[in-house]
């Protein structure tokens, strides 16, 4: 099976297969960076902001709001500093 790989500056595909109906995106997602740390926290389950900017190589400054809309539309939930995909 070929691995999903997204880069952050695009949030486009890599050479993959398609997603397991379970690791789909949900419909709600327009921003390729949501997109993107949604895909990461639900393989990971949880990180804090500071494991997401590494692993990611995002800024911190644009995960927050990026993470904030993921709270808001209830992918994920904040867990004092940790995030974890619902």
């Amino acid at each position: 099976m070929k691995s999903t790989q997204l880069t952050a500056e695009t949030g486009t595909h890599a050479e993959q297969s398609p997603l397991d109906g379970d690791e789909s995106l949900p419909s709600d997602l327009q921003s390729p960076r949501a997109k993107l740390v949604y895909l990461y926290l639900r393989q990971m389950e949880e990180g804090t902001v500071e494991h997401l900017r590494t692993a990611l190589g995002m800024k911190t400054i644009t995960l927050y709001p990026v993470l904030g809309t993921l709270v808001e539309k209830g992918h994920v939930r904040s867990d004092g500093d940790r995030y974890v995909c619902r």
